[in-house]
């Protein structure tokens, strides 16, 4: 362009330039930080209207199903509708005062243990709400790969095989490392549980970004290859010698979680870890570049490879750490619980990872806090079965419709009348 035009123009050439280097990163910050509308308290209200209000939906509906399940209304409803309703009712109070009771503790056996001073006594009291704590960190570490994955644009479904691959790495750590001390060992437990997992999730992250093979199939079937690799470890390599179950060794006390009860209290330190690893997934998701980069190669990676970040590194990246968080998982439940493996030891943690990430709307503290709700559903289950003979199927009822309200919000948008938002950021770029 002549000079003349240039400055009649009023812009130079030197300008134009910059402004088009500077659109690709304009656009990656649009793409990757909420509306103004948004933010703050205002933002933070409003992702947790959606989860509260379908927790509290899926509550009475599953009170429904309560009602459904239990012969004693049948038979009040014969005699009466009021005398049935009243029954349903009462039937329906009961078992969530089970459930929370179990899941939380006694209120009035607390105060009373309070008022006693009896140490032994308030450690009773509050053991219900310390082992739904413990049922609880399980899920966090496996929530956080999960939610860390849909950050990235990845759809981690192979978390229970990583848990799997990364118990088994810690057990082995912890049975085969002797002599060391407790703070040596524990952390090189810990960290043999996440290269554990981090490796049965880099496979499946290395074959998305160098071949294109989708994450999902490929972590169904790393799933199943965990399975049957922990059963053979069990039965040969890593079968205890003195024993015909199908079981590992001990670990050695060096490298058990300390806790902080006697027994039969099992609350131990690895929820503190959790809630440490969740501080750390935040920091990194959030404050870091290469978080950054795996925010916006998770939101758009077509836009992320036009501002020259790395799509094929960040998926192996995000895959990698993803298996490493649930890897931890798994050696929390063998370093802290069990401290020994066997085989099926996971009750689900990774497949109900995924309905915790969707819940918390995969952030850090929003998987803390879905975990805690799982966990203490989970705890409350078994009293509330025992002392009403409530099926324990039932709160896999209410985890389920909880989720289905979670991925469906238009529905409970439009059973408490409440207005879309004008503009929602998807959780990760699913691309089949």
């Amino acid at each position: 362009m002549h000079p003349t035009c240039q400055h009649l123009s009023g812009v130079s050439l030197d300008e134009k330039t910059s402004k088009k280097q500077d659109a690709g990163k304009i656009f990656l910050e649009e793409v990757t930080s909420p509306p103004p509308d948004q933010r703050g308290l205002k933002r933070f209200g409003r992702i947790l209207l959606i989860p509260v209000l379908a927790v509290f939906t899926g509550l009475v509906i599953g009170g429904i199903f309560i009602a459904l399940t239990s012969e004693n209304i049948y038979e009040a409803f014969g005699r009466s509708f009021g005398a049935g309703l009243i029954e349903a009712l009462q039937t329906v109070g009961e078992a969530y005062v089970a459930l929370f009771t179990g899941a939380f503790g006694s209120p009035v056996r607390i105060i009373t243990a309070l008022q006693s001073g009896d140490g032994l006594e308030i450690r009773r009291a509050f053991n219900p709400i310390l082992e739904s704590l413990v049922t609880s960190t399980p899920y966090i570490f496996a929530g956080l790969s999960v939610a860390l994955g849909f950050r990235a644009g990845v759809f981690n479904i192979g978390a229970e095989g990583q848990i799997f691959m990364g118990a088994a790495a810690a057990t082995f750590a912890g049975y085969a490392l002797k002599g060391l001390p407790g703070i040596i060992h524990i952390p090189l437990a810990l960290l043999a549980g996440a290269v554990g997992g981090g490796i049965w999730g880099l496979i499946p992250g290395w074959l998305k970004a160098k071949t294109g093979g989708h994450e999902v199939i490929n972590t169904i079937m790393m799933n199943y290859i965990a399975f049957r690799l922990s059963d053979w470890l069990l039965t040969g390599p890593m079968k205890r010698p003195d024993s015909f179950s199908p079981v590992s060794p001990m670990i050695e006390q060096s490298a058990m979680l300390p806790r902080f009860f006697d027994d039969p209290i099992r609350f131990h330190l690895g929820f503190f870890v959790a809630l440490g690893v969740a501080w750390l997934v935040w920091w990194f998701m959030f404050k870091t570049t290469w978080g950054f980069e795996l925010r916006t190669v998770g939101a758009n990676p077509f836009a992320s490879r036009y501002a020259g970040m790395n799509v094929a590194r960040n998926t192996i990246l995000a895959m990698t750490l993803a298996g490493a968080l649930a890897g931890l998982a798994g050696a929390n439940e063998v370093l802290g619980v069990n401290h020994y493996l066997a085989m099926a030891f996971s009750s689900g943690y990774g497949f109900d990872s995924i309905a915790l990430a969707l819940l918390g709307n995969s952030h850090p503290l929003g998987v803390v806090l879905a975990s805690l709700l799982f966990g203490t559903l989970r705890n409350g289950a078994t009293p509330m079965q025992v002392s009403l003979g409530i099926p324990n199927d039932i709160i896999m009822v209410l985890q389920a419709i909880i989720l289905m309200f979670i991925a469906a919000p238009a529905i409970i948008r439009t059973i408490y009348r409440l207005k879309k938002p004008t503009k929602e950021q998807p959780v990760a770029n699913f691309k089949m």
